[in-house]
């Protein structure tokens, strides 16, 4: 989850499974929010329909997507016509500004087309439970004595923290575990959360994760491993989380960030040097409710982890 994850988005499952009530209205909040200011690619595909199969305001998922299905096609005619200016140029001279000007074209184009595919696939697939910095995720929380699902942000904006600061600090997706009575002091022991999770993913060195030495003249080079749980479980893992009032249009911003500590062997053997923290279901009301006079008892949580073997593989 450092870099992303792959998270559980049906709304039913929260309720059955984890006795975890959806906050509607911050749901609808949100994708109004979304569809009003440009990032509704920031709400996973995968959250979008499970959104709408609730029955609650499927047309607001209907209408978000037809917005940004008309973006994309804005900008592959907007594209289009660039590349179509490009070839009349280099018809004429060939220039440097009128190759590039073809090379960002036809790239642009091949992907905005196939965002707008996906955007259309009615099945869905793994990408589309990605989630990324900057998208947004059901969490579960605390509230009222009693358990329920809140849409937030993958990175989180520290209580005090304005626009700016956050923009200074962009890694606040991730909260250390050696900083969390440091730098997260303001939440640890005070706002705690879970995110639902069945895998994550993160770059990697080429040569750590074939478990090999770089060879003489080669270059580092980055992959992409996903990190699944052996075998296939939903992972309860260990976040913290904030709300700054008013600080997005007028918008309440909820947002998070998943705690990591060392990794298991097997990670770090893949070239990682971080893992999220899974807690075990008997945890779960402890970890919602902590008492901030007593952090030893919120960090023997996270020792007494979830007890998993990761695969490991190149994410496709």
């Amino acid at each position: 989850m450092c870099y992303s994850s792959q998270i559980q988005a049906e709304f039913r499952k929260f309720e059955r499974e984890y006795g975890a009530s959806i906050s509607m209205e911050r749901f609808v909040e949100l994708f109004w929010h979304q569809r009003r200011t440009g990032g509704w690619q920031r709400i996973p595909k995968a959250l979008r329909m499970a959104f709408a199969d609730a029955g609650t305001d499927a047309a607001l998922v209907e209408e978000g997507n037809q917005e940004q299905a008309n973006r994309f096609e804005a900008e592959i005619f907007q594209q289009r016509t660039r590349l179509a200016e490009a070839e009349r140029a280099l018809a004429v001279r060939p220039t440097k500004k009128a190759e590039t000007d073809r090379r960002i074209s036809t790239d642009k184009i091949a992907r905005a087309q196939q965002n707008l595919a996906d955007l259309r696939r009615p099945a869905l697939t793994e990408q589309d439970y990605r989630l990324f910095p900057g998208y947004y995720a059901p969490v579960i929380i605390a509230q009222g004595g009693r358990r329920v699902v809140v849409p937030m942000r993958y990175q989180c904006r520290l209580p005090g923290w304005t626009e700016a600061d956050e923009r200074k600090r962009p890694g606040t997706y991730n909260a250390r575990r050696d900083s969390l009575e440091r730098a997260w002091r303001p939440l640890f022991g005070h706002r705690h959360g879970v995110a639902v999770i069945t895998a994550f993913y993160e770059h990697v060195p080429r040569h750590k994760a074939e478990r090999r030495a770089l060879r003489p003249g080669e270059a580092e080079e980055s992959v992409i491993l996903a990190f699944h749980p052996r075998p296939p479980q939903d992972m309860l893992v260990a976040c913290l989380w904030s709300v700054s009032p008013g600080e997005e249009d007028g918008q309440d911003l909820y947002s998070f960030a998943a705690i990591t500590d060392e990794p298991p062997p097997e990670v770090a053997a893949a070239g990682h040097d971080r893992c999220i923290i899974p807690i075990r279901p008997g945890h779960l009301d402890a970890w919602l409710n902590p008492d901030a006079s007593d952090l030893a008892a919120m960090q023997a949580i996270l020792d007494d982890r979830e007890p998993l073997y990761f695969d490991c593989k190149l994410a496709a």
